[in-house]
């Protein structure tokens, strides 16, 4: 089925509790890939310590499908997978040691999860059933990502977890009440899976023991390129959206919800990233470029987006449960970071496709709702399925 075709299908109601399965599939600089059908494997390797506390390195492999992931933020560290003549390339963003992620405290946040709120709220402030909370402001006036040590800056305790046809890594973080301005004690489990169609499966899964809101997504940044091989600008990108929720010059949502036809913001066809990012388009001047959230047209589990480089072929295409998806086009990498490839990073080199709630939704009464209550588990679903041609 092409994408296209999904723009027509995925329709039903959406499950009110939220598992993110994220399904992708990669791969890293190399030869050929000659690797045999075989059996899933998963080995463990110390991967250095954040304040006394030991940080694993885990390697997932499917068949010529390898994913390593760090207990550190539960972060997507690479992805290799193979490009339509076999050859094998890391396409996601990251550094090559720990050390790397704590000098630059991970700005940019490379794949790591995202939690509790992924993406901004106004200034950090939200009123819950009459109670005003105070977050931190670590984006300018407004509160970003979980604050200054989100989800992405913990260490998750670890389970291996394997399947006849797949391997997988349970992570399980406690998020004590008040953390970082956010009440009630939040105890969240991610399970990445890798399956041997060529997908990472991700599952969030959360509870509560007092009304919080929740919107957890993962920030791995693409390249199908390879990492480190330049401008994403010639990827071709489609977007199941024929709506986005426009910004103000902080990048808060507005509380509109507009339609993208005649704009720079229309994907509801295959087309380059870099094709109208340089006009004077408003949005475009608040964000550098794509910074924003697209309005899914989907109510249900099904397709989201798909992105395509040219030159290898590679794409990945991308389904969930949750109703929108940021769409980040690397607009302030600036080449002072390094990556694995040790090649530096620059404006465009690398995209993410966040799929998740709106921007500051306990704010906006119009968007689905984030709250979450002690008598229903949080459960969302988004896979990340790579291949080429």
């Amino acid at each position: 089925m092409t994408a296209t075709d999904h723009l027509r299908k995925g329709r039903g109601p959406l499950t009110a509790a939220i598992v993110v399965l994220m399904t992708i599939t990669i791969g890293l600089l190399g030869a050929p890939s000659s690797q045999a059908k075989g059996k899933p494997t998963i080995t463990k390797e110390a991967f250095g310590s954040v304040g006394g506390e030991a940080v694993e390195r885990y390697t997932l492999t499917n068949g010529d499908f390898r994913v390593r992931i760090l207990t550190y933020g539960g972060i997507l560290q690479t992805v290799e997978t193979p490009d339509r003549h076999g050859r094998l390339a890391n396409v996601t963003l990251g550094f090559s040691t720990l050390q790397g992620y704590l000098d630059s405290n991970n700005a940019p946040y490379f794949g790591a999860i995202i939690g509790r709120y992924g993406n901004r709220i106004d200034e950090g402030r939200f009123t819950l059933d009459g109670v005003t909370y105070q977050l931190a402001t670590n984006n300018g006036p407004n509160h970003l990502h979980g604050g200054n040590v989100g989800f992405d800056k913990v260490v998750w305790d670890a389970t291996p977890v394997t399947g006849k046809d797949s391997v997988g890594l349970r992570l399980s973080y406690t998020s004590e009440d008040g953390e970082e301005g956010y009440p009630g004690t939040l105890r969240t489990t991610v399970t990445y899976t890798v399956t041997a169609q060529h997908e990472i499966r991700m599952d969030y899964y959360a509870t509560t023991d007092k009304p919080t809101i929740v919107n957890l997504t993962n920030h791995a940044y693409w390249n199908l390129g390879g990492e480190g091989t330049g401008t994403i600008e010639d990827h071709k990108l489609q977007i199941n959206a024929d709506r986005y929720t426009p910004v103000d010059a902080t990048l808060i949502p507005t509380g509109a919800i507009d339609r993208v036809a005649g704009t720079p913001m229309d994907f509801t066809r295959a087309t380059p990233i870099g094709a109208r990012n340089r006009g004077d388009f408003q949005q475009l001047v608040f964000g550098r470029g794509y910074d924003h959230n697209w309005v899914l047209n989907r109510n249900a589990y099904g397709f989201a987006a798909q992105a395509t480089d040219p030159s290898s072929g590679r794409r990945i295409s991308i389904y969930t449960t949750e109703p929108g998806l940021q769409f980040y086009a690397g607009n302030f990498l600036d080449g002072t970071l390094y990556g694995t490839s040790g090649r530096a990073y620059r404006q465009g080199d690398g995209f993410a496709l966040e799929t998740q709630h709106y921007p500051d939704s306990p704010n906006h009464a119009n968007f689905p709702s984030t709250v979450l209550r002690p008598d229903r588990p949080y459960r969302t679903t988004t896979t990340y399925r790579f291949g080429a041609g």
